[in-house]
């Protein structure tokens, strides 16, 4: 019972809702709309599909979704990552296979990756999504970005003859190529861009100089993309007056209504042919949406539920595919507007998706003449924000390396190839550094800085005595700071820490390290042993063992296990043979100690190895 009624977060809410909420949740839900309407045009052009799909995929994901919400804030519909991987794919298809349509490819992959995400969310895998770093995410988000950006500007200079579903380097290259024939479109691209950024800029400037008409800015600003699509198709109306040719690239018919309504069809061919697709689709689907829910939640003091939300993004997706509609996912610059036009509830979603209704059926005739220059501008408009900055990659380069490679990596190739390929590296190099920090963690000989002694008292026979206890700070022997004031730990004592749990992936490299360490800074028992005498894999030098000789037998190593949290059979078998070898190299039994033990279970595991 409760595990139904967690998949309907709606009903532990909708008895308190109220007039004030209604309110809020209508300026909020008519605000998006108006913002979605041009951008889903231009994003079903961005997917090789007629501009009513756009507005189909809108639809659905902004009724469906407040049903299964634990967001109040995300904003469900096309989006621009998303329409560009559905574009690469049906070229792809349409190409490989002339009997499939477009629009067929896009149903059936909204079906698929609709039902793949329900089945992770039903059995709760929402965990995979925290295996995908950020890095990662916003490596293959910038590379769309640029690629959509560049893959637009053919459209914006009114250039044909391009394939805008190329590799962004051709595309790069053919529209230099191609650019002495630009076309007056170009008026309409250029003017759109400077109008939305100007107005952006304006915007945000006067609100920091008059916060009381902070609000009144916020809306003249969110209304940009719709004043520019209203004016720019006003002014592509005006000069087709008496023209049978348009002289500008223009929209043109688009249906009223739900024309592409149906159950989808699925044949073995279809599937086929989008299955590599696939993985790629679902990973966009699940990993825009939690990511933009979760940073959201944190921003407005709530949280998600990730299980709960893959099921909702999954569902949504499947109802989609009976309306004709292509995958949709969570878009942060419209979650973002939602969220600071004061939302109170996910029903706001309605009443944008009430805003897409009129659009489809009332105001189709004047999407005639909207300029494909002007939709191009409003798409480029809207992925600019996709594009990580240069402070993160300065904070990358500070934090890590390794990130920022896979940060490199996945704009590369994105920018190279195509996004699937870009998430796919991204993710398999976020993987390979995972596995190897693990496989190779860091292991550090430790030394001791003194610190100022202390006054204690011993009581012996009644008697007390005043004595002086030093104290120590154990440190690795090359720390950066302190590593001048390192001491050696008395003679024939050892001390090392482990940075990692001790598993089977690292516990050969471990074992290795603490028989290294001992040796290197330890002799051998007895004398040095001959040519003759030495077994045949004994690589030791006699000249340098005899060099050697001055430095202690081991007799106790100390293990500081503080950051080690599990240890499993294979790492308990490595420090047992440890043992073993050093208790060789020493011709004594060798203690082993451990300090810091931070599980009880890692305390019984050594007890059972012969270690307490």
């Amino acid at each position: 019972k409760n595990y139904f009624f967690s998949m309907f977060p709606i009903v532990t809410w909708i008895h308190r809702y109220n007039f004030q909420w209604l309110v809020r949740d209508l300026i909020a839900g008519a605000t998006v709309g108006v913002v979605i309407v041009p951008q889903s045009m231009g994003y079903a052009k961005l997917a090789m599909l007629s501009p009513q799909y756009g507005l189909y995929t809108a639809f659905v994901g902004l009724c469906v979704y407040c049903l299964f919400a634990t967001s109040k804030d995300i904003s469900i519909g096309p989006t621009a990552v998303m329409s560009l991987l559905v574009g690469q794919t049906v070229t792809r298809v349409t190409t490989e296979y002339p009997s499939i349509t477009g629009p067929q490819v896009a149903v059936v992959l909204s079906l698929m990756t609709g039902i793949i995400a329900m089945f992770i969310g039903l059995v709760r895998l929402g965990i995979l999504v925290d295996f995908i770093p950020a890095p990662a995410i916003a490596g293959f988000m910038t590379g769309s970005a640029i690629t959509i950006t560049i893959g637009q500007c053919p459209k914006l200079f009114g250039i044909k003859g391009i394939n805008t579903q190329d590799s962004a380097y051709l595309i790069f290259g053919n529209f230099f190529k191609n650019l002495p024939n630009t076309q007056v479109d170009v008026a309409f691209g250029l003017t759109g861009l400077l109008w939305l950024y100007g107005i952006r800029f304006a915007c945000q400037k006067l609100t920091t100089r008059y916060p009381k008409y902070e609000k009144h800015l916020f809306y003249f600003s969110i209304m940009r993309n719709g004043i520019l699509v209203i004016f720019g198709t006003l002014i592509a109306f005006l000069i087709n007056i008496g023209k049978t040719t348009s002289p500008i690239s223009i929209l043109k018919t688009v249906p009223a209504g739900f024309q592409a309504m149906h159950v989808p069809v699925l044949t073995t061919e279809l599937i086929s042919a989008i299955a590599s697709s696939l993985p790629s689709a679902v990973i966009i689907l699940i990993l825009e949406h939690v990511a933009i829910a979760k940073s959201f939640g944190r921003i407005n003091d709530y949280q998600i539920n990730p299980d709960q939300e893959i099921i909702a993004i999954g569902f949504t997706n499947i109802w989609a595919a009976f309306f004709g509609a292509y995958p949709s996912t969570g878009s942060f610059s419209r979650t973002a507007i939602k969220a600071r036009s004061g939302v109170k509830t996910p029903i706001a979603g309605i009443f944008s998706a009430l805003v897409v209704l009129l659009a489809l059926y009332a105001l189709t005739p004047a999407f005639y003449f909207i300029p494909d220059a002007t939709l191009s501008a409003v798409v480029i408009h809207a992925v600019a924000d996709l594009v990580s900055g240069p402070a993160y990659i300065k904070r990358l380069a500070k934090v890590s390396l390794w990130e920022l490679f896979v940060f490199v990596a996945a704009v590369l190739i994105t920018f190279f190839t195509s996004v699937e390929y870009g998430i796919y590296v991204s993710l398999g190099l976020s993987i390979v550094i995972l596995l190897f920090r693990i496989a190779r963690p860091r292991f550090w000989g430790l030394g001791r800085v003194p610190l100022s002694t202390s006054t204690g008292s011993n009581t012996s026979q009644k008697v007390q005595e005043s004595e002086e206890i030093q104290k120590y700070l154990y440190v690795p022997t090359n720390h950066p700071s302190l590593g001048p004031l390192v001491e050696d730990l008395p003679a024939g004592i050892l001390m090392c820490r482990i940075e990692e749990s001790v598993t089977y992936p690292n516990s050969s490299f471990i074992s290795d390290k603490i028989i290294t360490y001992a040796k290197q800074n330890t002799r051998r028992h007895g004398a040095v042993i001959s040519k003759g005498d030495r077994a045949w894999n004994d690589d030791a030098d006699p000249v340098k063992e005899a060099a050697r000789s001055q430095l202690p037998i081991l007799h106790a190593l100390i293990i500081d296990f503080s950051s080690v949290n599990r240890l499993d059979s294979s790492g308990l078998q490595s420090i047992a043979d440890a043992k073993n070898t050093l208790n060789r190299y020493s011709g004594h039994d060798v203690e082993f100690h451990f300090t810091n033990l931070v599980q009880p279970s890692i305390r019984r595991s050594l007890i059972v190895a012969g270690f307490g």
